[in-house]
């Protein structure tokens, strides 16, 4: 029996990820069936646990199964699970609205896509789950209920903007999906669902490692039974009968309880796509297994896609754990660091508690003993990868370098092995990224630092006065441009005994590097004698430049790190770069105003042209715009934003007015 049907409209974004679905390109719609699969794997997974930490729930776990009806006349399928069931609530909040966002950007980026590849690529980027039926049905019906609950719930839906809900009172423990299936289609990869051929084939490729029994009524043909006498009047034998039998059609073995020379390539990426629900495959299978003191097996894998919510809070780590196979949970964070938290898989240990809680996994020595293999694993493969497999290794650093390097700042005990299988760009090729120990390797004689710049880009970096003395001299210098850089460079860290020196940051000195010859030496003290003539020469203008400016700046020096410039902004050594304060501010922090040294060129045209201006005469009040012009191309040219750009414009406009008049 039903209760009134309650009609109601799609979530905007849900909306939009119908017609996705529906019209998208997307070609491997066989997909639909391991994604309802998973679901009601994870569904029975589900009321098991429930059942064993809940004695006061009554729930039949005796012959926990999926099952799979197929009528050919109706030209329906419905998968059909035991499992865990869902309230009212549930199917409102899981189905009829998009938990996840992102489906604009989503739909944003496969309208920049033309081929079907690219729009398979970003789909399973995305993710998508119980949605993808619309790809092969007409109108999908749901029928559901928690085992906790008396009564059950209806949704049905044709994927047009609007679903209807009925209660249903004697629904039946579990959930039920029903596909009214379009026509087969071939051209279009729509292929007849109802065929128990076909089934069979789909379960065998995407689903044959689900622990539960997939089952499927099929006919099968009954011989006669034999007696005395076979013939008939008409004297022919007795005719054999056909009868429906429930068929299990999945191995149900558990891929991580395998040697790995046992499981198929093909195997490990449909587990992988199972356990991450996306549609990609792994850029790497990581295999553990550890007996002794406590026992425990892992199937790990790292994907070749970063999963759009990478950085959005209500991401999961995708780590499962299970105790002796069975399902504890999904989001394990335990198992595995913040940093790591794109890696996908299972940890099935032997000696944890069926009824173990989160806060019993944060204290429990098991656990972190596990934790600690599992990191060091990750990171050792992921440096393997980069010495034999460098294109893999490219698209896992543009996919996760940026999270990667959350790790140099969070895990002191893993910090040497993440810094040897991370990479960064250099001045040293515009193409490559270059390793820490090949940096070192290039390192100038003399030079006993590695250099860095941090930036929004790598051209806005480039561009930067700070870099023009090192360019010069061939020194090379990172480019960092993700905003974890500002934090992990400054926190002290070194490698291989070398510390990290900003460019942008203190006084630098490159006079003493390739020192290696007598010569070498001469040339370097003439160089410290000429600098300290110049720096009497330009006394006065420092003096003067610091007191004008006194609102921006904390210091006024000559710069040995300028050849083609005219000026640039210097912080401390242990200041924070301007890209760091945009970061906090952004983030709502407020902050005191940090002011800079500001560094002139002495051989620039236009410093030293204010330098004779200022030494003329005692009355300087002329030389006050030029002095907050200089200042202000020094802010534009790092890329900073200025304090007032309508003073800046007008200070600008009136200098070339004058320097018009007086070319007239």
């Amino acid at each position: 029996m039903s209760g009134q049907t309650e009609v109601r409209e799609f979530q905007a974004e849900t909306r939009q990820l119908l017609d996705l679905m529906v019209h998208s390109v997307y070609s491997n719609k066989d997909s639909f069936l391991r994604e309802l699969i998973s679901n009601a794997s994870d569904a029975l997974d589900k009321v098991r646990l429930e059942s064993l930490q809940d004695k006061s729930l009554e729930v039949d776990t005796s012959d926990l199964h999926i099952q799979l009806d197929a009528d050919r006349d109706a030209r329906t399928l419905t998968v059909r699970d035991n499992g865990i069931g869902m309230s009212r609530d549930d199917v409102v909040g899981l189905i009829g609205t998009l938990a996840r966002s992102g489906t604009a950007e989503l739909r944003r980026k496969l309208a920049e896509v033309k081929d079907a590849a690219a729009s398979e690529e970003l789909i399973g980027q995305f993710g998508i789950g119980f949605y993808s039926t619309f790809m092969v049905a007409d109108r999908v019906t749901l029928v559901t209920r928690h085992a906790a609950d008396e009564a059950g719930t209806r949704w049905e839906s044709t994927g047009d903007g609007t679903y209807t809900l009925d209660e249903v009172s004697d629904a039946p423990q579990g959930t039920s999906v029903t596909l009214a299936l379009k026509p087969v289609d071939t051209d279009d990869h729509l292929y007849d669902y109802t065929d128990p051929a076909k089934l069979r084939q789909l379960v065998k490729r995407y689903s044959d490692f689900i622990a539960w029994p997939i089952r499927m009524d099929v006919e099968k043909t009954v011989p006669a039974p034999e007696t005395d006498d076979t013939d008939t009047d008409d004297g022919t034998g007795a005719e054999p009968t056909t009868e429906i039998v429930s068929e299990t059609i999945n191995s149900q073995k558990a891929l991580w309880a395998k040697s790995s020379d046992e499981v198929t390539e093909d195997e490990y990426h449909e587990f992988y796509r199972h356990v991450s629900h996306a549609w990609d495959e792994p850029l790497e299978v990581i295999t553990l297994k550890a007996e002794g003191t406590f026992e425990y097996q892992a199937l790990l894998f790292i994907p070749t896609q970063a999963p759009f919510d990478l950085f959005m809070r209500e991401r999961t780590s995708g780590v499962q754990l299970y105790v002796k196979r069975v399902f504890i949970m999904d989001d394990c964070e335990e198992l595995i660091p913040e940093y790591l938290r794109f890696v996908k898989g299972v940890v099935d240990a032997a000696d944890l508690s069926l009824n173990v809680s989160r806060e019993i996994l944060q204290q429990d020595r098991q656990i972190r003993a596990i934790r600690r293999r599992l990191t060091k694993r990750v990171i050792s493969t992921v440096g393997d990868m980069r010495a034999s497999r460098p294109d893999d290794y490219r698209t896992f650093w543009q996919n996760f370098g940026r999270v990667w390097k959350e790790g140099l700042v969070n895990d002191i005990d893993n910090r040497d092995a993440l810094l040897k299988a991370s990479s960064f760009e250099s001045t040293d090729s515009a193409d490559d990224l270059t390793t820490l120990a090949d940096y070192v390797g290039r390192m100038r004689s003399g030079q006993d630092t590695v250099y860095y710049m941090t930036g929004e880009t790598r051209q806005q970096i480039e561009n930067s006065p700070h870099i023009e003395a090192f360019r010069a001299k061939g020194i090379e210098v990172l480019l960092l441009t993700d905003p974890v850089d500002e934090m992990w460079v400054s926190s002290g860290l070194e490698f291989e005994g070398k510390s990290f020196t900003s460019i942008a940051k203190g006084a630098v000195d490159l006079d003493g590097v390739d020192s290696e010859s007598a010569d070498d030496e001469t040339d370097t003290e003439k160089a410290k004698a000429d600098k300290e003539k110049r720096t009497e020469e330009f006394t006065g203008l420092l003096d003067w430049l610091a007191e004008t400016l006194t609102d921006d700046v904390n210091e006024a020096r000559l710069s040995s790190r300028l050849t083609e410039s005219a000026a640039c902004l210097v912080g401390d050594t242990f200041s924070m770069s301007p890209q760091l304060e945009k970061l906090y501010r952004a983030s709502g922090q407020e902050l005191p105003k940090t002011k800079r040294a500001l560094e002139i060129n002495a051989d620039h045209p236009l410093i030293a042209g204010l330098n004779d201006a200022f030494r003329v005469s005692d009355d300087h009040t002329s030389l006050v715009a030029t002095a907050k012009l200089i200042y202000g191309m020094a802010v534009i040219a790092e890329g900073g934003e200025l304090g007032d750009p309508a003073e800046f414009a007008k200070l600008l406009a009136g200098t070339l007015t004058d320097s018009l008049a007086t070319e007239s």
